[in-house]
C-alpha cells in the first residue's frame, strides 16, 4: 500500500470521527443543556442535512478542478464544528456549529475517494476499501472517544476532541504540493502505457447502483439507531451492552470492509455486492427469532460482514459508472447515499411506537431481498469492457 493511500485514510478515519461523535453527544446535551429530545434530535438533522446537499456540490467541482484543498479544509471544519458545538450555550450557534462540521465531513468525502482511486494503481478495490476502512473505523471509534471525554470534562472536552482533526488537517496542508505531483506523475505514466480510456458516464446504471446503496443505507441506520434499543427492550440488557453491541458491529464492518475489496479485485464487484446482501437477508431473519444474548452476539459478526461487505465495491463501481464525474459519483456513493437513509429512521421510529421495536427490526428483512434484485441487474461497466477489448488487441 503506497503512502498516499495510508494518508487519505487516515484523514478518512479522523473526519468521521466526527460523523459518529454528534449522537453521542446528545446524552451530554440532554442532560447538561436541558434540551428536549426534539432539539437534540435536530441537531443531527442539521448536520445531515448540510452533509446531505454538500457533498455533491463538491463532488461536481472536484471533477471539473482537482481541488485536494478541501481534504485538510474538511477535515479541520469538520472537528472544529464539533468542538465548538460543546461549548457554546447558544443554540442557534450551536446549530451552525454542527451544519458547519457537516459541511466539512462533506467536503472530504468526493476529493478523497477521487484521489484514492487516481492513485490505487491496478487494485482499485483493495486500495479504495482501504480508504473506506479509515472512515468505518472512525464512525465506530468517534462515539466511544466522545463518550469517555465528556465524562472526563464535560461538554467542553469537546475542544479536546477537536485537536486530532486540526493535527490531520495541517497534517494534509503540508502534502498539498505531493498530491498535485502526484496526480501530475498518474497522469503522465497513463498516458505514456496507454491506459488512458474514454467512455461514455453510465446515468442509468449508477441510479440503480444508487439504490442499490439505499438499500445498505437503511439497514445501517436502522441497526445504528435501534439496535442499541433492541438489546436494552427487547434482549433486556444494559445500556452499556446495548453500546457495546453496536461496536462489535461497525468495527466488524470495518474488517470486512478491507477483505471485500480485495476479494471484489479477484472475482468482481457485482458478485461481492450479490453474496453481501444474499447472506444478509438468511441472517436477519434469524436474528429476529434469537433471544438468547450469547447467540444474537455471535450473530452480529456474520451480520456485520454482510452489511459492510457490498460498501467498498459499490464505491469502485459508481466511479467505474461515472468515470468523467469522478468527484460526483463518491461524493454521492460515500455521502448522499448513505445520509438518505437517515430518513428512513423516522419510519423506523414511528414503527416502534405502535408496534414495538422487535417489529422496526423486523421490517429491515425486507430491504437485502430488494437489494439482491437491484445488484443482479447492474451491468459491467463499459471502462471494464472497453480495457478487456484493449488486452486482447494487444496481446
Amino acid at each position: 500500500m503506497n503512502r498516499y493511500i495510508k494518508l487519505l485514510a487516515s484523514g478518512h478515519l479522523i473526519t468521521d470521527i466526527y460523523q459518529g461523535a454528534l449522537p453521542a453527544m446528545l446524552p451530554f446535551l440532554i442532560s447538561e443543556k436541558h434540551f428536549s429530545y426534539a432539539a437534540a434530535a435536530f441537531l443531527i438533522f442539521a448536520a445531515n442535512i448540510s452533509s446531505s446537499i454538500v457533498q455533491p456540490i463538491f463532488g461536481l467541482y472536484s471533477d471539473k478542478i482537482s481541488a485536494p484543498w478541501t481534504l485538510p479544509l474538511g477535515v479541520t471544519l469538520g472537528g472544529i464544528g464539533v468542538g465548538i458545538a460543546g461549548v457554546t450555550s447558544n443554540y442557534a450557534i450551536m446549530a451552525v456549529a454542527v451544519a458547519i462540521s457537516g459541511v466539512g465531513i462533506a467536503a472530504f468525502h468526493p476529493e478523497g475517494a477521487r484521489l484514492a482511486n487516481k492513485f490505487a494503481g491496478k487494485n482499485k478495490a483493495t486500495n479504495v476499501s482501504t480508504f473506506a476502512a479509515g472512515g468505518n473505523i472512525g464512525f465506530a471509534v468517534g462515539p466511544i472517544i466522545t463518550t469517555e471525554l465528556l465524562l472526563l470534562f464535560g461538554l467542553k472536552g469537546t475542544v479536546v476532541l477537536a485537536v486530532p482533526a486540526v493535527i490531520m488537517g495541517f497534517v494534509l496542508f503540508t502534502n498539498l504540493d505531493s498530491f498535485s505531483t502526484k496526480l501530475k506523475s498518474v497522469g503522465e505514466d497513463n498516458i505514456k502505457s496507454g491506459n488512458v480510456v474514454v467512455t461514455p458516464d453510465e446515468w442509468k446504471p449508477f441510479a440503480n447502483l444508487t439504490a442499490t446503496l439505499l438499500c445498505r443505507a437503511i439497514v445501517f441506520f436502522g441497526l445504528n439507531t435501534f439496535l442499541p434499543l433492541y438489546w436494552i427492550n427487547v434482549l433486556g440488557q444494559s445500556k452499556r451492552s446495548g453500546s457495546t453491541a453496536l461496536s462489535i458491529l461497525i468495527v466488524t464492518g470495518a474488517i470486512a470492509t478491507l477483505i471485500a475489496g480485495r476479494v471484489s479485485d479477484r472475482i468482481g464487484h457485482k458478485k461481492v455486492i450479490i453474496a453481501g446482501y444474499t447472506a444478509l437477508i438468511p441472517l436477519l431473519f434469524i436474528f429476529i427469532n434469537v433471544h438468547n444474548i450469547a447467540v444474537a452476539t455471535i450473530l452480529l459478526i456474520p451480520i456485520g460482514f454482510a452489511l459492510y461487505t457490498p460498501f467498498s465495491p459499490m464505491v469502485v463501481l459508481g466511479q467505474k459508472y461515472l468515470p468523467n464525474h469522478m468527484g460526483l459519483a463518491s461524493g454521492v456513493t460515500l455521502g448522499l447515499a448513505v445520509t438518505i437513509g437517515g430518513v428512513v429512521s423516522p419510519l423506523l421510529g414511528w414503527i416502534s411506537d405502535n408496534h414495538g421495536i422487535h417489529a422496526a427490526i423486523s421490517s429491515l428483512t425486507i430491504v437485502p431481498i430488494i437489494a439482491v434484485i437491484l445488484a443482479s441487474i447492474l451491468p459491467r461497466p463499459k471502462i471494464d469492457l472497453v480495457e478487456i477489448k484493449k488486452k486482447v488487441n494487444i496481446s
